[in-house]
């Protein structure tokens, strides 16, 4: 899979933040049960890493890694069966590594700049990072007008009442998102009810 792949598997990438490793099953089967398979699961927390090698055994999950920031992380997400990875930022050294490793890689942008840099490394998808802090869908608009070839998944302050709007916009994929997947223990009936409403979202092929 590419990582423009990954970001069509579903209109809502869930951004998972996991403090106890027990709840990584549960939570990815309700998830993909309601029809999310691309899973963020943010290395915040010690339980991370296992709790990427938990999901990774749920049929039908591609798990990725986010808040990756270095090479080590990169490589411990690997070994722990992460199938793509997310960055809040854009950098030489992890973008080489991505590409040296053959794995989908989706860093933060949130200017121009930072496009053009990721552009130079090939990179043609980006994570518009913080979403609504950055400038909102406005901002995006605006700076997606001049990379017509590049192809976002806004995250960052994005909720169930304002996800549409993202995704209604052509340079939007898919948006990333941490309500489908709430903290704490997992209530498999109540995600999984979250993950169809947020699966019916799904723009106009793209």
């Amino acid at each position: 899979m590419q990582i423009a792949d990954i970001m069509r598997l579903a209109p809502v990438i869930p951004v998972i933040v996991i403090e106890d490793a027990r709840h990584a099953r549960p939570l990815a089967e309700a998830l993909v049960a309601g029809g999310l398979r691309a899973l963020e699961v943010t290395l915040r927390t010690p339980a991370a890493l296992d709790a990427i090698a938990t999901m990774s055994e749920v049929e039908g999950a591609v798990v990725g890694a986010g808040t990756v920031v270095n090479r080590d992380q990169l490589h411990d997400a690997l070994d722990a069966g992460a199938r793509f990875v997310v960055s809040p930022g854009l950098t030489k050294k992890v973008a080489k590594a991505c590409v040296e490793a053959d794995v989908p890689f989706l860093p933060g942008v949130a200017t121009a700049g930072e496009i053009m840099r990721g552009l130079d490394l090939g990179l043609t998808h980006f994570k518009f990072f913080p979403a609504e802090a950055a400038g909102g869908l406005q901002a995006l608009k605006a700076l997606a007008a001049p990379f017509p070839a590049v192809r976002f998944c806004p995250t960052g302050g994005i909720g169930p009442d304002t996800a549409a709007a993202w995704l209604a916009d052509p340079a939007v994929l898919c948006v990333g998102g941490s309500w489908v997947a709430p903290a704490g223990e997992p209530d498999p009936a109540t995600v999984t009810r979250l993950a169809r409403e947020a699966t019916a979202l799904r723009p106009a092929a793209r």
